[in-house]
């Protein structure tokens, strides 16, 4: 099983750690009970805590599935990240159980990459607001942006490493990096049910497409750590 995926140009998610398996969301319901489940000899679930945890979800008994948690590395786009971080910084009970910790250009001067759209990867404006975007552009307006775009970048970096060998903190001379498509790096920490409520949202076709190729990925190595309840949320039990 992979714990990488690649994802768009440069970026990826990488499974880091796991806290619990399938096992765990039927023990926790079971706890109400004073019980306690165990795999059988193949290591698989029992069909009465397979049949719990489809009936936990079913009903929205969501609390045994924050009794697991995933921490993924994440390496995206500074305009991905802060789609993702509205994930981590809210007041319910899925969100609580999120961390977050993200590289800082004040501590690091890592080599500075940035998504830059292919030509054919540019989109229009949608008639409908509620999209974010609509067709492709022509390839031919979509080379000039590419092109415009890797021009803007390197200006920027160009003042930036001018700044930082004029002796400027690196706090500051940050401001010279175009912030929107530079690759950042994070950790996320979050309970099964926050990643599949991240996963509800940033799925569906109406969510912004670059996010939705990470979520791709995050929905692949979460069916690699609790292989039944992925088949139970996302129909393929």
């Amino acid at each position: 099983m992979t714990s990488k995926i690649n994802v768009l140009d440069k970026g990826y998610v990488r499974l880091v750690d796991t806290l619990g398996n399938d096992l765990s969301i039927a023990n926790a319901a079971r706890v109400s009970y004073d019980k306690e489940s165990r795999l059988r000899e193949d290591g698989s679930l029992t069909i009465a805590d397979q049949r719990l945890i489809k009936f936990l979800w079913d009903e929205g008994h969501t609390s045994p599935f924050r009794h697991s948690a995933m921490t993924f590395e994440v390496y995206a786009p500074l305009f991905v990240a802060r789609q993702w971080w509205k994930h981590a910084v809210a007041s319910t009970h899925v969100d609580d159980q999120n961390g977050w910790n993200e590289s800082s250009r004040r501590y690091i001067t890592e080599n500075e990459e940035f998504y830059i759209p292919s030509a054919g990867e540019w989109r229009s404006k949608p008639e409908n607001s509620k999209q974010g975007s609509g067709e492709p552009i022509i390839d031919g307006k979509g080379q000039y942006f590419s092109m415009a775009l890797e021009n803007y970048v390197k200006d920027g970096e160009e003042l930036y490493s001018r700044a930082m060998e004029e002796g400027v903190a690196p706090e500051l001379a940050r401001l010279f990096l175009p912030a929107y498509g530079m690759y950042v790096r994070w950790r996320w920490t979050v309970s099964l049910h926050g990643a599949l409520t991240f996963l509800g949202q940033r799925l569906p076709n109406d969510a912004q497409f670059e996010i939705r190729e990470y979520a791709q990925a995050v929905k692949e190595l979460t069916k690699n750590s609790f292989p039944y309840t992925y088949n139970v949320v996302f129909g393929e039990y």
